[in-house]
């Protein structure tokens, strides 16, 4: 019996980093990536804060009113 995952063709991806080809299988460790390369750069800017994600404030945080008290 054959091997179901040889049989499935290549998925390609584009990687986040470098805009190239990606092999979006078990057999490239550094997915979605293509290589370690771009890996460690995207790591890097979230490390440099370059990348942000936006925070919403909490909806059960008292807010301050216009003197400064909480309401």
């Amino acid at each position: 019996m054959a091997d179901r995952k040889s049989s499935q063709p290549l998925r390609l991806v584009t990687c986040p980093t470098c805009k190239g080809d990606s092999v979006y299988a078990d057999s490239n460790p550094f997915r979605p990536f293509c290589s370690d390369r771009c890996k460690n750069a995207d790591f890097g800017a979230w490390a440099d804060e370059g990348f942000r994600v936006p925070a919403n404030p909490e909806a059960d945080e008292p807010s301050l009113g216009p003197s400064g008290s909480l309401q």
